[in-house]
């Protein structure tokens, strides 16, 4: 796809505001953008073996020649590579390139790396410059933009973190067409989630040209930017999610205990697939509870799995805990508020709402409704 002038959507927090750049061929621009913004810095990027040896190359040539000698940090691939082991790693590679609190942090990858280099770049010299290269689509619609940063522990996802706002966001369009399909269908689920919250349009046209997305064409830097843009109004709304910012969380609690449930093992369940199943039991509890329609559920349903989607907890290879122990997850994530149970539910497509207070009991009983070893899931 040839884009010449890459479309800018502007995160709005006052002196903080910065642009998320969408468009073709940034990698080679990069050092340009990074300059023009962050004059005189040094960087240290921070990436993985897999995205290393397709954009590593690309990228270094681009902050070259914009004047920007760059360290290299290299991770290992996948979720659990957002540990205090790795994040110290980081950190340490940082300090050694004797960087100052003035140079930048590049994170080169998914959601994995920018979350973690953001954290690093959050704690280290108590905070950094950070500019963030998402090479996944669920990372150039949703995790790279917004300033959460942070790890897993043991006990649950990204329990660990800071809030720290990039000073940039480069979304290379072309970088996509490398992803494995299995990536992007995940990524796609993040972007599907903006059309359930609040742009009920925005589902629609998803419904009508999702194969163009997945192609390539000039539709996917449109769903992109309409995806990016959804997230800056809320972001700048609510940075610290005290409160409409929480509705981005559509899926993710379901999603979340799913993840913890098979251990972050990305060969059974990847995060925008957890993402996936939980907006389809987010729509499906929310009609159980008489919000919603059936027919709401079932549309989503439907879209997910044309797509490729998994949609319901049989979906995830292996065995699951069981409904407790899920429960037990849930109660444990970073969306429960002193004990009580609050989930993003929906009155219909585009109508999510937070509801605080949902009895434990009816979750429960939601869960062994539609866990697999339940006959009636599915």
């Amino acid at each position: 796809m040839s884009v010449h002038k890459p479309v800018t959507v502007e995160v709005g927090l006052g002196d903080r505001a910065y642009d998320i750049l969408i468009g073709s061929g940034l990698l080679s621009r990069a050092g340009e953008e990074i300059s023009r913004r962050l004059p005189g810095t040094r960087a240290a990027v921070v990436t993985d073996e897999n995205v290393a040896a397709a954009h590593l190359d690309t990228l270094k040539a681009g902050l070259e020649k914009g004047g920007i000698q760059p360290t290299v940090i290299t991770m290992p691939p996948g979720e659990k590579t957002k540990s205090f082991a790795h994040l110290e790693e980081v950190v340490d590679g940082i300090l050694a390139a004797r960087l100052e609190r003035g140079d930048v942090v590049v994170a080169l990858g998914g959601g994995v790396i920018g979350d973690l280099t953001g954290f690093a770049a959050g704690i280290v010299r108590r905070g950094m410059n950070f500019v963030q290269i998402p090479t996944s689509l669920l990372a150039q619609v949703d995790s790279s933009v917004g300033g959460k940063t942070g790890i897993n522990s043991p006990r649950g996802k990204n329990l660990v973190g800071v809030f720290l706002q990039p000073k940039l966001v480069l979304a290379d369009t072309e970088v996509l067409d490398t992803l494995p399909i299995r990536e992007f269908r995940a990524g796609y689920a993040e972007l599907a989630k903006y059309g359930l919250i609040d742009r009920p349009e925005l589902f629609a046209w998803l419904e009508a040209n999702w194969q163009k997305v997945f192609a390539g064409g000039p539709e996917r830097a449109q769903a992109i930017a309409e995806a990016c843009r959804a997230k800056a109004d809320v972001v700048a709304r609510d940075e610290f999610e005290t409160g409409d910012r929480a509705l981005l969380n559509l899926g993710h609690t379901f999603g979340h205990a799913l993840e913890a449930a098979t251990q972050y093992d990305g060969t059974r369940l990847v995060h925008g697939e957890g993402v996936a199943i939980g907006m389809a039991l987010a729509h499906r509890f929310s009609s159980r509870l008489n919000l919603a329609s059936p027919d709401d559920a079932a549309r989503v349903e439907t879209h997910l799995r044309a797509v490729g989607l998994p949609w319901r907890m049989s979906d995830i290879p292996g065995q699951l805990p069981d409904a407790e122990a899920l429960l037990s997850f849930i109660a444990q994530d970073k969306k429960v508020s002193r004990g009580a149970l609050t989930f993003i539910l929906t009155r219909g497509i585009g109508q999510a709402f937070i509801a605080k207070d949902v009895p434990a009991s009816e979750v429960l009983s939601f869960l062994r409704e539609n866990h697999p070893a339940s006959r009636k899931a599915g």
